[in-house]
């Protein structure tokens, strides 16, 4: 049997893992002063993590950050990201190119479901907005209209929030990105620097980049159009070479080997036919 440990994570006892049921079940949000109190000791552990990375000990840092992350509920998305994005500088630092591409995906996805309830939560709000009714007619009197204007009201204090909120995952997600769009790059490979190429497309359009980071995006965007090109006709060259080692294996029983047929393209459809040219004759 399973069940939800105290904060929040699934739990799995030693002769039974989780069913994918379970798995995916949305773990139920704890009382808010318990969330606090492991929201700070998770903080206590980033700072810990911090210091530990600027002291340049980053595998050390890596053991802290796992440390805040498995004390947070599974639901603190935003947090969760940040912990996965530092982990993810972390093993930049070691050049450990695929778990930094991991946990920047991680964290991404992260801030991707926070964004997906917060578009659900307001088109909610939407809905429920147009259905009232307001028939009463507000009329300002001249003396009105001069006053001061009204003291913020708590719309105006969740909306600044919301605010808040929205340029706090843009911060993230710049920085998570940048993390993997670098991973990725330096791992190299065809569907690796094609990922990365598209990272370095959605940096240029966000308005929250550094100058710095500004001028690298603007760098890579020049630089791995090429890389992928390169990449994309070695891969392709392979592939059809091991695919052309196989054919021959099958074709030698029968006196033939792929040599004896040439692919040609259509010009007007894009697609290829195969054509037979015999053993000696000319191929067509």
């Amino acid at each position: 049997m399973s069940s939800l440990s105290p904060n929040g994570k699934p739990s799995v006892t030693k002769d039974k893992e989780l069913s994918n049921q379970e798995t995916t079940q949305t773990p139920e949000k704890l009382a808010p002063d318990e969330e606090a109190s492991l929201l700070d000791e998770s903080n206590t552990l980033k700072a810990e993590a911090n210091a530990l990375f600027s002291a340049g000990k980053h595998n050390a840092a890596i053991n802290k950050y796992d440390e805040a992350v498995a004390v947070l509920p599974t639901y603190l998305d935003y947090e969760l990201a940040v912990l996965r994005s530092n982990v993810s500088a972390c093993h930049l630092k070691l050049d450990e190119w695929k778990e930094a591409i991991s946990q920047a995906t991680a964290a991404l996805d992260g801030l991707d479901r926070i964004e997906r309830a917060d578009a659900e939560a307001d088109k909610a709000s939407s809905k429920a907005k147009d259905k009232e009714e307001d028939i009463e007619e507000v009329i300002v009197s001249a003396g009105a209209a001069k006053a001061a204007p009204a003291p913020p009201t708590d719309e105006d204090a969740a909306e600044a929030a919301r605010r808040r909120r929205r340029e706090d995952i843009l911060r993230i997600r710049a920085k998570a990105l940048m993390r993997r769009a670098r991973a990725r790059s330096e791992l190299g490979g065809w569907s690796n620097l094609e990922g990365a190429l598209t990272d370095y497309k959605t940096l240029s359009t966000m308005t929250n980049l550094s100058p710095a980071d500004r001028k690298i995006v603007q760098a890579q965007l020049r630089l791995l159009p090429p890389r992928v090109k390169a990449a994309q006709e070695k891969e392709t060259a392979e592939m059809w070479g091991k695919l052309k080692d196989l054919g021959n294996g099958i074709l030698k029983p029968f006196g033939l080997s792929t040599d004896n047929f040439k692919m040609v393209k259509d010009e007007k459809t894009g697609g290829y036919s195969m054509n037979f040219g015999g053993g000696d004759t000319e191929k067509k």
